[in-house]
């Protein structure tokens, strides 16, 4: 059986912790044969502690704690496992349902064209929509020398 490569599992499981439940829950019901799964861990929701850098680069400070949802499951033999922010129960149990699903290769190249693409795409349509209302109430400060600092 062919390793999945880190990267590749790292970024779908990052595009179904972002995704809206209900996108997920559509992907769900439009899948053509839904597989049987078992619980491998039942949904739990804890905290986590979030970490910062001053100006993105400096030391590392503890920001604050996250409410965090976590769920793992066995889906043909493969142990899918999903972190979600939040506590929707749901939401960590098909995430970690559609990452067992994406590591198996008859599922891997289908689910990533039919959900993580599109998933992938509606999030970072999201995230343009967000940057551009935000610029929009951007203002522009300046400051207009006076006469007697000049030389």
């Amino acid at each position: 059986m062919d390793q999945i490569p880190t990267e590749t599992r790292q970024h779908w499981m990052s595009v179904l912790a972002r995704a809206p439940l209900a996108e997920l829950e559509a992907a769900w019901n439009s899948l053509p044969r839904r597989p049987e799964y078992a619980l491998l861990r039942q949904p739990e929701t804890g905290l986590a502690m979030v970490q910062a850098r001053t100006n993105g680069s400096g030391a590392p400070f503890n920001m604050g704690e996250m409410t965090l949802t976590r769920c793992a499951v066995d889906v043909n033999g493969f142990a899918g496992h999903a972190y979600v922010a939040g506590r929707s129960s749901r939401h960590a149990e098909l995430a970690a349902v559609f990452d067992g699903l994406l590591q198996d290769p008859e599922h891997t190249g289908t689910l990533t064209r039919t959900v993580i693409l599109p998933l992938q795409q509606r999030i970072a349509a999201t995230r343009r929509t967000q940057a551009a209302q935000a610029a929009a109430t951007r203002v522009e400060f300046f400051t207009m020398v006076r006469g007697e600092d000049q030389p």
